[in-house]
């Protein structure tokens, strides 16, 4: 922050409610004259991160007009904090308020966007929302948010410092992101690599005791319960969708989802140690086919319907070594181009079971394990720390930015 800060913040600025120095735009203009900018709430992008590449056509024939240096902002869920100063001439709806500087001689549109995509003001804007389930910022009481405006220098000078601090944080941001990026492209070559047994000399593949099966050969699976809504929430434990999709193996302390079934759904639809569930299906192909493993014995548990469950037919196959094979991209590639897509992605029992796996014998499995294993718990702490770095930095330019904008050392 070098030494501009306690000059900024010993500057006496005035104390001006927004509507003192900003206004409302109201003017409306033909949506034909913005389709290649007409900007709705959907463009507006969550955590004050600016404008969505991809504009929407108008939804309706006219639309209220903005300009270059006016600060919109999303005006329904204020709590996903969606703001952005145009740089350019529009069009837009009224889920999105228009803000507009009366006097650029008072106060820039930089330094007011700074102000208004502060936390304070949107916690200022979630606190005078209204509505529940679809919350509106209430645009009178936006209006009477009280402004620090200090001389044009002054301001100047905070947005300088603080387009600096915002720069460092991109960067250091998208280097903490590439490097994320290259451990996992690592991680899943390496996997790869341990789970491919065609680059194996003949010796290597008899001493590893490699067969290629079906999955029919090796499972059998079955679908899931389906029960309405009122059955969920109490009762026995189930496997559900999320729970399959977030993890590859899962433990008891895993399964929190409850639901009250019959004796006999409970035998029809009933878990063990040992079976690999698949997600069913899915919005995209990508993520159709997850799988995870139970690595636990889970009393009176059942599966959800949005699932299905392959139960080992042998005792050739590690559960832990399921939990990695089904993810090899290999497995992965096979398991995407056997489902089908209408409207949803969506895979059966039958589509898997036509899938060929490698099964080596236990103790190669076992000895892929352990390597992947290690390898995982790395890059697990890399995962969560990276992240955390990330959050820590979003954090400290927010303490910079609040601190500049407070005048605090001016008040005392």
């Amino acid at each position: 922050m070098g030494s501009t800060a306690p000059h900024i913040l010993l500057a006496h600025p005035r104390y001006l409610k927004l509507k003192e120095v900003a206004e409302y735009s109201m003017t409306r203009i033909d949506s034909a004259s913005c389709l290649n900018s007409y900007v709705s709430v959907e463009t507006l992008l969550p955590e004050k991160k600016g404008l969505s590449d991809s504009l929407p056509e108008p939804s309706e024939k006219t639309a209220i007009s903005f300009q270059k240096g006016d600060i919109l902002l999303g005006n329904i869920r204020p709590y996903l904090k969606k703001i952005w100063l145009s740089d350019r001439d529009g069009g837009t709806n009224g889920d999105v308020l228009v803000i507009r500087i009366r006097d650029v001689e008072t106060v820039t549109p930089e330094y007011l966007y700074y102000v208004l995509s502060s936390d304070s003001f949107f916690h200022y804007d979630v606190q005078n929302s209204k509505g529940a389930k679809m919350p509106r910022g209430d645009k009178s009481s936006i209006m009477e948010y009280v402004v620090p405006i200090p001389t044009i220098a002054v301001q100047n000078e905070i947005v300088r410092t603080l387009d600096s601090f915002t720069a460092l944080t991109a960067e250091l941001t998208a280097e903490l992101t590439a490097e994320l990026t290259a451990r996992k492209i690592q991680y899943e070559f390496y996997r790869d690599k341990l789970l491919s047994f065609d680059h194996l000399t003949p010796e290597e593949r008899e001493r590893s005791g490699v067969r290629w099966m079906t999955l029919e050969e090796l499972f059998t699976f079955k679908n899931g319960l389906n029960k309405g809504k009122e059955f969920f929430g109490s009762g026995t434990p189930i496997v559900n969708f999320k729970d399959v999709y977030n993890k590859n193996r899962l433990t008891s302390k895993d399964i929190c989802g409850k639901v009250v079934v019959t004796k006999s759904e409970e035998l029809r639809f009933e878990v063990q140690k040992g079976d690999v569930f698949f997600t069913r299906t899915s919005e995209t192909r990508e993520d159709i086919g997850i799988a995870s493993v139970l690595v636990d014995d889970v009393e009176n548990c059942v599966f959800s319907g949005f699932v299905l469950r392959a139960r080992p037919k042998t005792n050739l196959l590690l559960p832990e070594y399921c939990s990695y094979c089904f993810a090899s991209s290999d497995v992965r590639r096979e398991i995407i181009k056997s489902s089908t897509y209408t409207t949803r992605a969506l895979t059966s029992g039958s589509a898997l079971s036509k899938i060929i796996i490698p099964v080596p014998n236990k103790e190669t499995q076992s000895r892929i394990v352990s390597n992947l294993d290690k390898m995982n718990i790395l890059c697990n702490n890399l995962y969560s720390g990276i992240p955390a770095e990330i959050e820590a930095r979003r954090k400290q330019y927010e303490y910079y930015r609040n601190k500049l904008l407070s005048f605090e050392e001016a008040s005392s």
